[in-house]
Parts: C-alpha cells; sequence; structure tokens
C-alpha cells in the first residue's frame, strides 16, 4: 500500500492563504524524554529548515498525517522507541500528528513520512 496524495495546484483563483503548509517537526530518535531534533517546512512558497523541503513539499499528503483508525489489526513488532511530532496547518487546515514505532502498522507510516524526519535511525 502506497500512501502518496497528488498536490492540488491552485486553479480556482484563490489565495495561497489557502493551501498553506506551515508545519514545525520535533523528532526524539531515542524517545521522548530524551534530545530532541527541530525543523520547519513551508510550502507555497517552499521554505523552512527541512533539508529537501521542495521535495518534501511535494511528497506530503493530509493522509500521512492522520492517526491509524483505533480498530486497525498491526503486527506487534517493536521497531524502536524513536517517536515525531508534526504540527501546524497542512494545505490550511490545522494538523497535530503524532508518530511512533511501536508496532508493524506504525513502522509503516513511519517510513511512508520518512523524509520529514532527517535522522539516522
Amino acid at each position: 500500500m502506497t500512501a502518496c496524495a497528488a498536490r492540488d495546484d491552485d486553479s480556482s483563483g484563490g489565495g495561497s492563504d489557502s493551501a498553506a503548509t506551515d508545519l514545525t517537526i520535533t523528532v526524539w530518535p531515542q524517545g521522548e524524554g530524551g534530545p530532541s531534533e527541530e525543523w520547519t517546512l513551508r510550502c507555497d512558497p517552499v521554505g523552512g529548515t527541512l533539508p529537501n523541503a521542495d521535495e518534501a513539499c511535494g511528497k506530503l499528503g493530509a493522509e500521512m498525517l492522520e492517526p491509524l483508525p483505533p480498530d486497525t489489526i498491526c503486527t506487534q513488532i517493536y521497531g524502536g522507541p524513536q517517536t515525531a511530532r508534526v504540527k501546524g496547518t497542512f494545505d490550511g487546515n490545522e494538523v497535530d500528528a503524532r508518530f511512533g514505532r511501536s508496532n508493524g502498522c506504525e513502522i509503516h507510516r513511519w517510513d511512508v513520512a520518512s523524509f520529514l524526519f532527517p535522522v539516522k535511525i
């Protein structure tokens, strides 16, 4: 399963504020409570401190920022203590997404969005 989304061009004539993306990405490589690393990502215009921001803006999709449904059945494989939080605005909508590696579903979700987390694990 691939979790990619096509980004819509703003052909409606509306201002770029309606599609504003301004995110703060915080990663705890050793788990929350340990040291953290933080980046920013802005799209339209592209900027921020995240490496390869232009690539990230092209790949990022709303479904990547949604939590897993509570009834999702996941393999009980532990992928490590790493956690991340993506907070701010995506395409004009407020987001506060958390990522971890506590089971197979979360590992997959992390891997799909890994371009947002430029840390070695």
